[in-house]
C-alpha cells in the first residue's frame, strides 16, 4: 500500500471542508423519501444543474443483448478499456464524462467503451450487471476486428468499480473467460454491500458519500435484500473467489466511507495471486476525481500510465 499525495493534503482537506459547508445548505438527503430519491441524485448529485458535455468524438452504439455504449477511438489504439461508470447504480450514464474519457484514449492511446447499463430502482440487481457482462462478451468477441487489438482492459468509478469485478467474474464463472482482460483499474469502490467496519463508522458527514447515503443506495439496487443476502459473491464480489483475475489498481481516499472496501480487496485480490498496486490517497473523499483539485490531476495522470502500460 503506497500512501500518495501527502504534500497536497492541507488543499485536499481544505477542499472537503467547502464542500461540507455547502452541503449543510442544500436539503438532507436523509429526509427525502425513497421514491423521490434516484430522481434527487439525478438532478443534484456532484454535478449540480449543468449538463454533461456530450464531445462530437463520442458515437453512441447499441451491442450485444442491446446494452447501449458510448465509443471514443483515438487517432491510435494500443487497446481497449471498457468503463463503467459510478453513481450508485441509480445514476449516471455512458455520456457523463466524454472530456475526461476522450482525453483518457488520446493520452494512453486507448478506445474506450462507456457502458449505458440500466439503473436502479427502475431496473435494480441483476440488470445493471446483466448490461455489463454483455457488453464484455461482445468486447472479447469483437475488439480485434472492430478496434485493431485483443488488448483488453476494464475499470470504473465508485459504483463502476464494483461493476468491473462483478463483470470480470461472471465471464470466469460463467463463459470460462479469463485472461481476455489484462488489467483492471478500481477507483472507491463499494465491495462489500453489507457494509465494511468503514463504510458503518464514516457517520453523517456531509460528504458525496456517508453511512446513510451509502445504505439507502444498497437498498435501491438491491431491494429486499438483508446483509447476509448482500455478502453474495455476485453482489459484494469482496467475498467471491478472485482467482483467475487480471493485474489491478485499486484506489481510494483516506476521507472516504469505502475506504477498507479496497483495503480488504487488494489484500484478498493479491493473496489470489494476481498483482495489486493500492493507492491511498491523503485526505481524499469519495468521488474527489470529479473536483478541480491537485491529487485529481495527479490522478488522472497516474491512470493512464496505468492503462497505457499494463497488459501489454
Amino acid at each position: 500500500m503506497t500512501i500518495t499525495d501527502e504534500d497536497c493534503l492541507a488543499e485536499t482537506l481544505a477542499f472537503n471542508k467547502r464542500f461540507e459547508a455547502t452541503a449543510v445548505s442544500r436539503p438532507a438527503r436523509e429526509g427525502t423519501p425513497d421514491a423521490a430519491l434516484p430522481a434527487a441524485l439525478r438532478s443534484n448529485r456532484l454535478g449540480g444543474d449543468t449538463p454533461p458535455v456530450r464531445l462530437p468524438h463520442g458515437q453512441d452504439r447499441v451491442v450485444e443483448g442491446g446494452v447501449k455504449v458510448r465509443v471514443f477511438v483515438p487517432d491510435r489504439v494500443d487497446g481497449v478499456y471498457l468503463h463503467l461508470h459510478g453513481g450508485g447504480w441509480a445514476f449516471g450514464s455512458a455520456d457523463g464524462q466524454d472530456e475526461r474519457l476522450w482525453l483518457l484514449a488520446e493520452r494512453a492511446r486507448l478506445a474506450v467503451v462507456s457502458v449505458d447499463y440500466r439503473l436502479a430502482p427502475e431496473h435494480p440487481f441483476p440488470a445493471g450487471p446483466d448490461d455489463c457482462e454483455a457488453a464484455a462478451r461482445w468486447l472479447v468477441k469483437n475488439a480485434a476486428a472492430g478496434f485493431g487489438t485483443d488488448r483488453l482492459l476494464i475499470g470504473g468509478e465508485s459504483a463502476g468499480a464494483h461493476l468491473s469485478v462483478v463483470t470480470l467474474l461472471r465471464l470466469r464463472d460463467r463463459h470460462g473467460i479469463t485472461g481476455a482482460f489484462r488489467a483492471a483499474h478500481l477507483l472507491f469502490g463499494p465491495y462489500d454491500l453489507s457494509m465494511t467496519p468503514s463504510q458503518r463508522s464514516f457517520g453523517s458527514k456531509r460528504l458525496p458519500s456517508n453511512t446513510d447515503t451509502l445504505r439507502r443506495t444498497y437498498e435501491l439496487f438491491t431491494p429486499g435484500m438483508g446483509a447476509e443476502q448482500r455478502r453474495d459473491p455476485e453482489v459484494s464480489p469482496l467475498f467471491a473467489d478472485l482467482a483467475g483475475l487480471p493485474p489491478a489498481r485499486i484506489v481510494v481516499g483516506t476521507e472516504d466511507p469505502l475506504l477498507d472496501d479496497s483495503l480488504f480487496l487488494a489484500g484478498r485480490w493479491q493473496a489470489a495471486g494476481a498483482p495489486v498496486q493500492l493507492d491511498v490517497v491523503a485526505g481524499a473523499m469519495h468521488g474527489f476525481t470529479l473536483f478541480p483539485l491537485t491529487v485529481t490531476e495527479r490522478e488522472l495522470r497516474r491512470e493512464q500510465d496505468f492503462l497505457s502500460t499494463t497488459g501489454r
